[in-house]
């Protein structure tokens, strides 16, 4: 087993191959946190692509994904979150990132996704590349943890070639959570990615003090819970402190929920719609919630 010395070294060995983000891009206003594993930055706030880029190529709401994007790096945010397997979304999101000229801002986490074996994987994330109009990507996460051992070898291998700058492990539901706990501590990847929200609070009392404390970056999702949130707040008022912590919305609150955990380095809410994505963005700005405001609004929504 690497140990964490030798894990770092290998870390800042592969990341001489890619930009530092962090440092190309001027610092904007929005919450930037810290990936453990290299130190480097990036902004809190991201965004996913299951769904939202699933949609034909000559839509109205492909055009609309074109001021999403702008509204997105305009407001000072990076990471993508994507995968070969959320239908043309890589597809999609390869031509919009070189029409706009984003790539260079762009920190795109992909995954391998839904196959086994060394040989498959390669495949796949060959097709990826091609898919997204890039040479390599910043994040390749074993999606659902599907052959997980094989394919975080895979993915390790590929950032040894510089092909991928950090390596992951994902999954979306309560039942993964005991299991992705398991897989972190055996093989200490550079971020996670699992489901958070305030009516999905599982991983509070394994996961997040595990990752930090193994130094393994956070990305959640599934932060509005499936759009459930919105349903369960329906008609009510935001709380009389929101105004406190600079929540204008019920998504930026339920946001700001997942970011007031240290251990979260960013969320990654879905959205085609360009005021969504602008109202997104407002979480990474302004105080976060404090513990006290945390339990109020578990009573209030949970």
């Amino acid at each position: 087993m690497t140990n964490r010395r030798q894990f770092l070294a290998t870390a800042v060995i592969a990341s001489a191959a890619f930009t530092s983000i962090a440092q190309a891009e001027p610092r904007s206003g929005i919450l930037h946190r810290k990936i453990p594993s290299s130190g480097e930055t990036i902004p809190a706030i991201g965004m996913g692509t299951s769904g939202s880029f699933q949609i034909p190529a000559d839509s109205a709401e492909y055009v609309a994904l074109k001021e999403v994007l702008k509204r997105f790096f305009e407001g000072g945010a990076m990471l993508i979150d994507t995968a070969p397997t959320y239908g043309n979304a890589e597809d999609n999101l390869g031509p919009l990132l070189a029409e706009g000229g984003y790539r260079k801002k762009a920190f795109i986490a992909t995954k391998l996704s839904g196959v086994s074996g060394r040989e498959a994987g390669l495949e796949q994330f060959n097709n990826t590349l091609r898919r997204l109009r890039t040479d390599k990507v910043e994040l390749l996460q074993v999606h659902n943890l599907r052959d997980w051992k094989t394919q975080l070898e895979v993915a390790r291998e590929l950032k040894k070639q510089g092909k991928v700058k950090y390596v992951g492990v994902t999954h979306y539901t309560d039942s993964a959570h005991d299991e992705i706990a398991e897989v972190v501590q055996a093989s200490k990847p550079d971020f996670l990615q699992i489901n958070h929200s305030v009516t999905n609070r599982g991983i509070e009392d394994r996961v997040l003090p595990l990752a930090k404390d193994l130094g393994v970056a956070v990305l959640t999702n599934r932060n509005f819970n499936d759009g459930a949130l919105f349903g369960q707040v329906g008609g009510k008022a935001l709380p009389a402190w929101a105004s406190e912590a600079g929540v204008t919305s019920w998504a930026q609150m339920f946001l700001k929920y997942s970011l007031s955990f240290e251990a979260v380095t960013a969320v990654i809410p879905a959205t085609g719609k360009p005021e969504r994505q602008a109202d997104n963005l407002k979480a990474g700005f302004g105080p976060l919630l404090t513990s006290a405001q945390r339990k109020e609004l578990v009573a209030l929504v949970g």
